[in-house]
């Protein structure tokens, strides 16, 4: 067998591989009633897709399905608060929470388009390196510098900037306790200027 042969064959194997891999490490889940669920009153205001409607909420495609049962089990307990997303959340039994949040991860995700690449970079500086002078540390260090997250910590990549934004000084007015205790130290050490560009360059991130 030809070397180039063999090579195409080794990166085939490898890529079935990798996407069985990827394919065992969602949990066995009812994606028949996650999308029942789904058009019965999440896409309404997250997308058919998880795209999100409009920019006041957040793009759910692509994030950790551990995060997202975890938010909702948050909403439905009150420990994170939102008038809609409590009513949403309070008949959903843990297993349901757990299938949407495989749903939605499996959605495909994509960057958002981006208008002002000054602010963006002033963004892309803030997530890589953070501010010495202020105190803030680089978002990338906890959510990676793609901005992919882990199963703890969100997906930020593609999400919708005004999204970030609202979260930012939610968690510097100690609105939003639900989640690290971490964010509002940071939160409170942003200017406006930062959170603007911030929330614009992970916007960007696919």
């Amino acid at each position: 067998m030809s070397h180039w042969k063999y090579a195409v064959i080794s990166s085939l194997l490898a890529l079935c591989v990798s996407s069985a891999a990827r394919a065992a490490d969602f949990p066995e889940v009812d994606l028949a009633r996650a999308e029942e669920i789904n058009m019965g009153r999440c896409f309404l205001c997250h997308g058919v897709e998880g795209e999100s409607t409009t920019a006041l909420y957040p793009r759910l495609a692509g994030q950790h399905y551990q995060y997202i049962a975890k938010q909702l089990a948050d909403f439905k307990a009150g420990r994170r608060q939102s008038d809609t997303m409590v009513n949403m959340a309070a008949d959903l039994a843990p297993e349901e929470m757990l299938a949407l949040g495989v749903y939605f991860e499996k959605k495909p995700t994509r960057a958002q388009d981006v208008q002002d690449g000054e602010l963006a970079a002033i963004g892309r500086f803030i997530f890589l390196r953070g501010n010495e002078y202020s105190g803030v540390a680089a978002c990338a260090s906890c959510h990676g510098e793609r901005g992919l997250g882990t199963s703890q910590l969100p997906r930020l990549a593609g999400q919708v900037p005004q999204y970030i934004e609202r979260q930012l000084r939610s968690f510097n007015t100690r609105n939003r306790t639900n989640d690290n205790a971490v964010m509002h130290s940071i939160a409170s050490r942003l200017t406006e200027l930062e959170i603007r560009s911030v929330a614009l360059y992970i916007s960007s991130l696919n």
